[in-house]
């Protein structure tokens, strides 16, 4: 796996440098190497608005979005102070374009309010619809490095993270295998409403502290802090419900 720090380090002094000679080939090739997750991340909300029926497919593409970027970034470079800021900067600003084009996606609440009561074999007809209906048609332009990805790779560490939880995690651990886990918790993020799993993924895959996800998402500390504990608590409440208890 890539060090996403690393490379948005040396990536960063170079834009600095290209804008002061006023070199804008240069400088878009530069911002090229650090735009696949930024792609990734446009592409994986647009399938999920598609699967939602939120979106009709053929309306945008990724690009539609990360294009932008290229002037955004430009543009404003002398004001981006450090590669952190730049991080945020990219997420920021993608994460603008995309509120201004997608609908709002609300929270399943007839999903959460059932929890407790679904069995084996809904539970297994969800993630099989999920899996036929969540994957979207967007995939990554060619000129993007597709080993410089960083694919979603949620475990359980990401939703169990006291030291009574962990106990749970490792009863789930011994008995279920990876993919399983990603597919579950997939299923599940699809159910949350927009502002909810944005956190929990930005923090997650992205790797961005909760400061940083509130100035992208243009919100409190307190909020985002709130949203991702009420994620991980959904998430390990259905972890629970379908494979701790034998109630099935």
């Amino acid at each position: 796996m890539h060090d996403v720090k690393i490379i948005m380090k040396e990536t960063y002094s170079k834009l600095v440098s290209y804008k002061r000679k006023e070199n804008r080939e240069s400088f878009n090739k530069e911002l090229l190497k650090v735009l696949p997750k930024i792609y990734r991340y446009v592409s994986k909300r647009l399938n999920r608005a598609v699967a939602n029926g939120k979106l009709n497919k053929g309306m945008f593409d990724p690009s539609d979005f990360t294009d932008q970027l290229f002037i955004e970034v430009y543009d404003n470079i002398d004001d981006i102070k450090s590669e952190n800021e730049l991080h945020v900067f990219l997420f920021k600003k993608v994460d603008e374009l995309l509120e201004e084009s997608l609908v709002e996606e609300e929270f399943d609440h007839v999903f959460f309010d059932n929890i407790d009561s679904y069995s084996k074999l809904e539970w297994d007809a969800m993630e099989e619809n999920y899996t036929q209906d969540g994957d979207g048609d967007f995939l990554l332009l060619e000129e993007l490095d597709d080993s410089s990805l960083d694919k979603s790779n949620y475990t359980l560490d990401h939703v169990f993270i006291t030291d009574e939880e962990k106990q749970l995690a490792d009863k789930l651990d011994a008995s279920l295998d990876k993919q399983r886990i990603y597919k579950h918790i997939q299923l599940v993020l699809d159910k949350m409403n927009l502002p909810m799993r944005t956190v929990f993924e930005l923090f997650t895959n992205e790797g961005l502290t909760t400061k940083e996800i509130a100035d992208i998402r243009k919100t409190t500390h307190a909020q985002v802090e709130e949203l991702l504990a009420s994620a991980r608590q959904l998430l390990k409440r259905s972890f629970e419900k379908r494979f701790l208890i034998d109630s099935n």
